[in-house]
C-alpha cells in the first residue's frame, strides 16, 4: 500500500473534504556506493565544519538562513510549524481550469488522495465533478515543509493531486528552434501528412503502462548477478575506447521514403497479427477491398529522370547477364580440358 504522507482536508468554498495524501510513485533506481579501489572500503558522506576541518554530529546542526554575507537567521522545526499551521493540513482549491490547458512541463510529482472518515460523499461529488467538466482544481499544499502549486485531477475513480512547479521555475522555450507551422514552407507535402497520419494510425495501442520496461536497468541487473554468479564480486570494469569517428556527414533522410517503408512494416504486422486469429485486415482508406489510390504522376523532369534511371538499369542488367554467360562459358571450357587431361 503507498506510504501515507500526510492527513488533512480538501477546502474549497465552504466545501472541506477530509482526506488522505498518499505517494502514487517510487524510484526503481539502482543504488551505487562509493568505495576505495585500493581496500574496496565504503567511502561515506561526512558532516565536516567547514572551518575546523573536523566531523560534528547531527545534533549541533541548525537550519539558518543567511540574509546578508555572514549573518543568519536561525530556524528551529518548531518555527516551520508555526509558519502557517492550517497550510500544512489543507489543499486549498483556488480555482478550476480546462485540464487540456496545462503544459505538461508544469507537472512533477503525482499523489493519490484516499476519502477520509465520514468524506465519501464530498469526495464522490468532487470526482464526478471534475470528471464532467474537464477541469482541474488548481491548488496550494504544503508538503515536508514546502508550499507546492498543485492541480487535482481525476484519474479513474481516483482523486489525484499532481505537484506543479510554479512559473518561475518553468524556463519559456524563447531561445529554442523550431520549425515554422507552415508545413509548406519547411517542405511538407499532402502525401507525407497523409502517410504519418496512416502510419500513426497503424501504431495506435490501447494505453497499458505495465508493457513498458526499464530494459536498462533490467540489463544492469542481470551483469550485476551474472558477475555475482562468477564469484567477480570484486571486478572493476575498464573504460572503453570511444569509437572513432566516421568523418561522414549527416545524411540527408528521403522523409516519404521512410513514412512509406513504416506504413508498410506496420500493415505487415497487422496482417500477420489477423491471420493468425483467422481475422481480416479493414483497409485504412476507402471502402470494401480496393486498393489505396496511386500516387499522383510526377512531372516531366522527374518522369525524364525516371526514364533514364529505367534505360541505365536494363543496361546494367543486360551487362550483367552477359558477365554471366561469359563465366559459364569459361567453366564449361575449363571442364572439357579438365575431363581430356584424365582421359
Amino acid at each position: 500500500m503507498p506510504r501515507v504522507v500526510w492527513k488533512g482536508a480538501i477546502t474549497f468554498g465552504l466545501v472541506h473534504i477530509p482526506v488522505t495524501l498518499r505517494a502514487a510513485q517510487r524510484r526503481n533506481d539502482l543504488d551505487f556506493d562509493w568505495l576505495d579501489r585500493r581496500d574496496m572500503a565504503p567511502v561515506g558522506y561526512r558532516r565536516i565544519n567547514k572551518r575546523t576541518g573536523k566531523p560534528i554530529d547531527s545534533e549541533h546542526i541548525v537550519k539558518g538562513y543567511q540574509y546578508k554575507k555572514g549573518e543568519y537567521v536561525l530556524m528551529s522545526d518548531e518555527d516551520f510549524r508555526r509558519a502557517n499551521p492550517e497550510a500544512t493540513q489543507t489543499v486549498d482549491i483556488l480555482g478550476f481550469v480546462d485540464a487540456g490547458e496545462i503544459s505538461p512541463a508544469y507537472f512533477e510529482t503525482p499523489y493519490y488522495l484516499e476519502a477520509g472518515k465520514r468524506g465519501e460523499k464530498g469526495y464522490a461529488l468532487l470526482r464526478e465533478v471534475l470528471r464532467r467538466s474537464g477541469r482541474a482544481g488548481i491548488a496550494k499544499v504544503v508538503i515536508h515543509g514546502k508550499q507546492h502549486l498543485a492541480a487535482l485531477l481525476v484519474d479513474g475513480n481516483v482523486l489525484m493531486l499532481d505537484i506543479m512547479r510554479f512559473a518561475d521555475e518553468v524556463l519559456e522555450p524563447t531561445d529554442i528552434y523550431v520549425p515554422d507551422e507552415d508545413l509548406k514552407a519547411v517542405g511538407v507535402g499532402a502525401r507525407e501528412l497523409e502517410m504519418a497520419e496512416r502510419l500513426v494510425d497503424e501504431m495506435s495501442q490501447p494505453w497499458e503502462p505495465a508493457q513498458y520496461r526499464d530494459t536498462y536497468r533490467e540489463d544492469l541487473l542481470t551483469q550485476i548477478e551474472a558477475r555475482i554468479d562468477a564469484g567477480e564480486t570484486h571486478t572493476l570494469t575498464p573504460a572503453g575506447d570511444e569509437p572513432a569517428p566516421s568523418g561522414q556527414g549527416a545524411q540527408v533522410i528521403d522523409l516519404m521514403a521512410a513514412l512509406r517503408q513504416s506504413v508498410q512494416r506496420a500493415e505487415g504486422g497487422q496482417k500477420k497479427s489477423a491471420g493468425g486469429r483467422g481475422g481480416k485486415v479493414k483497409p485504412m482508406h476507402g471502402s470494401g477491398d480496393k486498393p489505396d489510390a496511386p500516387p499522383p504522376a510526377p512531372a516531366k523532369r522527374g518522369a525524364k529522370n525516371a526514364g533514364a534511371t529505367a534505360q541505365r538499369t536494363s543496361r546494367s542488367s543486360g551487362t550483367a547477364r552477359k558477365a554471366v554467360a561469359k563465366t559459364s562459358t569459361r567453366r564449361g571450357t575449363a571442364g572439357k580440358t579438365a575431363a581430356r587431361k584424365r582421359a
